[in-house]
């Protein structure tokens, strides 16, 4: 079994690009997988379930109690993708990154993580600046890491703070990263600058995920690209995405850049042309 950690800046996309990657594993290739949101806006896996708001583990636990079962809080999904959302603390109340220790411990717990899986994918929120939400990394829950970030400067300064926390937890565990996935925003130089990025941290840019409107189309209709139009040019870059990902054998401790290194390095890729 695999477990893989998906990281990246807010609003990067990374939540998108994990459930149309975990559509196309479970339907290209054929892999049995578990896809646990780790976000308290609990939106990690609603276009895999149709757009069904799935009931979080914590609310569950705050509405039932702890006698409950795993399919109060584990529902099938496109693929038959076991999707689970961790679900947070009312807004404003205690630390959201609980809910992902409180999670994994559950579903550890109730055997959740069946011999049967060939993955367990971790939508991880944000950054890596709160122990909660470095669980599967300090916990040694995710041995491969994947950092979605864009030719965009702060989205390259998150994927860059995030190798600072595997490099951290890399030297007394297993976690290596496995490669820098770019989600496209079409800047300039940008599949080069990437591609410069992932190198200077000692990794490799796993995938170049291009920009299409396609995407949010089957957002709107609450389904994986896969799904919505299996025929597109869009649904074969995402199983080129879980090709690459499945074959991966590169996984490394991140080498992570300076704020200077990092500013260099976008204006010698980034801004071509210009």
């Amino acid at each position: 079994m695999r477990q893989v950690a998906i990281y990246g800046k807010g609003g990067i996309g990374k939540s998108t690009t994990t459930q149309n990657l975990t559509a196309a594993l479970a339907t290209h290739l054929n892999k049995k997988i578990m896809l646990i949101g780790c976000d308290p806006k609990a939106d990690s896996t609603r276009m895999l379930l149709g757009g069904l708001a799935q009931q979080t583990v914590l609310d569950t636990l705050r509405e039932e109690g702890d006698d409950i079962d795993l399919e109060d809080i584990m529902k099938d999904g496109f693929g038959g993708i076991h999707c689970v959302e961790s679900g947070g603390p009312e807004p404003g109340v205690g630390c959201a990154g609980r809910g992902i220790i409180t999670s994994i411990n559950m579903l550890e717990q109730m055997g959740a993580y069946t011999e049967d899986l060939d993955y367990v994918f971790y939508d991880v929120l944000g950054d890596v600046v709160c122990g909660g939400f470095a669980m599967p990394i300090r916990e040694g829950k995710a041995q491969e890491i994947y950092v979605v970030a864009s030719g965009e400067l702060m989205a390259m300064y998150a994927a860059n703070n995030i190798c600072k926390g595997v490099q951290k937890y890399a030297a007394s565990g297993g976690v290596r990263l496995g490669g820098v996935i770019c989600n496209s925003r079409k800047v300039d130089g940008e599949r080069e600058l990437l591609d410069a990025f992932a190198k200077a941290l000692g990794s490799h840019l796993i995938y170049f995920v291009p920009r299409d409107n396609i995407v949010q189309h089957a957002e709107i209709n609450k389904k994986v690209v896969i799904e919505f139009d299996p025929t597109c040019n869009q649904a074969d870059e995402y199983r080129g995405l879980a090709e690459a990902v499945d074959g991966n054998d590169l996984f490394v401790t991140p080498t992570p850049l300076t704020q200077d290194q990092l500013e260099d390095l976008m204006m010698e890729h980034g801004f071509l042309g210009i």
